[in-house]
């Protein structure tokens, strides 16, 4: 369903004489909205089975635990093994492998050079197409533009949705999106109209070595013929300061919320089924292959493991040490700053308009949509 239509549904709902007990809302922001009506979940199994409890949304005064994520996605750069292999292979080749890959500088190193040697590897780029379609455009008004988010709230502390930002990494943000149009399989002529069916083409038919996206996109790649053996993930590198100490961006948008005004017996009853949900085998066989979910939860173990490689990928990292990088996102004024950030993006790649543009996008934009929504209540 649908955000906006699921955010009406709930307001008519919780009105009612038996509301429900268990509703969903969009990270940080979403909470806001229905922050009186938040029970705090502290004492539920849901919280305690979590594997990283910083992951759930807490009030105002940190004092209760208000909502709970419900799975696990994970973005980054995906890659090809078999392609990157090729060019490993390629005599003159700077990187020989995927451990040498540890930075922006290795990273465009690599890119720059699979573009030079394109005819020889087989490929007609290093990226997929960065097309401006709404079916793809929010890999980067969105995912990509959470990065340097994620390194600026990281170094200010910053731990609810911010009235202003600097774009402190802005130019890091500059250097991965021309890296993204000069080492890509389409020209920037060509991007307005390119879709996320025309990246999913460019990577699973080997025209493309990098496709930026998540663990949601794991069936696509199989759809378009991949197994798991040739698929890699790395961490999305722009040339912030101490990026090799992060891994992928892992995080969840939706968290489970109990309704503090439902009767105490709806209340403990939805406790039980939580509880019932991630610890029972047939709630995990639901959850976990049914469903196809990857859990946040410690009780998914054995054959509840996830099976998508992005997101093993992910899990590796945080077992070799590296940092999460947080999903900034969630802190997102409206998809009317996303809009414009994409509009200044594109105006940017093609010639029309100048970075100067995405700078205000993004940072006067985010100033002006988050006064915009408080004046809207």
């Amino acid at each position: 369903m649908a955000s906006q239509t699921y955010q009406q549904s709930l307001k008519s709902e919780l009105a009612k004489n038996q509301p429900p007990t268990l509703f969903q809302v969009l990270g940080p922001v979403g909470l806001k909205d229905w922050n009186a009506y938040a029970a705090d979940m502290s004492d539920t199994e849901v919280y305690k089975q979590l594997k990283d409890p910083s992951m759930a949304l807490k009030s105002d005064d940190g004092s209760q635990i208000l909502a709970v994520p419900v799975v696990n996605e994970t973005f980054g750069i995906i890659y090809r093994k078999d392609l990157l292999k090729k060019y490993f292979g390629m005599p003159g080749a700077s990187i020989k492998n995927v451990k040498g890959i540890k930075n922006f500088e290795t990273l465009k190193t690599v890119a720059d050079e699979i573009q030079k040697n394109k005819d020889k590897i087989g490929v007609k780029g290093a990226f997929t197409s960065m097309g401006f379609d709404p079916s793809t455009s929010w890999r980067y008004n969105t995912h990509l533009a959470s990065v340097p988010l994620a390194y600026e709230f990281a170094q200010d502390n910053v731990t609810q949705q911010p009235a202003t930002i600097k774009g402190t990494y802005l130019p890091e943000f500059k250097d991965i999106i021309d890296l993204y149009l000069k080492d890509s399989t389409t020209p920037t002529s060509a991007l307005s109209s390119k879709t996320m069916d025309d990246a999913l083409a460019d990577i699973t038919t080997g025209d493309a070595v990098f496709f930026q996206n998540g663990s949601w996109s794991w069936p696509d790649l199989v759809d378009g013929g991949l197994s798991a053996d040739q698929i890699g993930v790395l961490p999305i590198y722009s040339g912030v300061p101490g990026e090799g100490d992060y891994g992928m961006s892992t995080g969840s948008e939706t968290f489970w919320c109990i309704n503090k005004k439902a009767s105490p017996e709806s209340q403990k009853a939805t406790k039980a089924f939580l509880k019932w949900l991630i610890t029972s085998d047939e709630g995990r066989e639901a959850w976990s292959h049914t469903m196809g979910f990857t859990t946040p939860f410690k009780t998914f173990t054995g054959k509840y493991v996830t099976d998508n490689p992005i997101m093993k990928a992910a899990d590796q990292y945080a077992a070799a040490g590296k940092k999460n990088l947080p999903w900034a996102f969630l802190y997102d004024p409206s998809q009317q700053w996303k809009d414009n950030l994409s509009n200044s993006i594109l105006e940017y790649a093609q010639g029309t308009g100048k970075w100067d543009g995405v700078q205000s996008a993004f940072v006067d934009g985010w100033a002006k949509e988050v006064a915009s929504s408080k004046s809207n209540g």
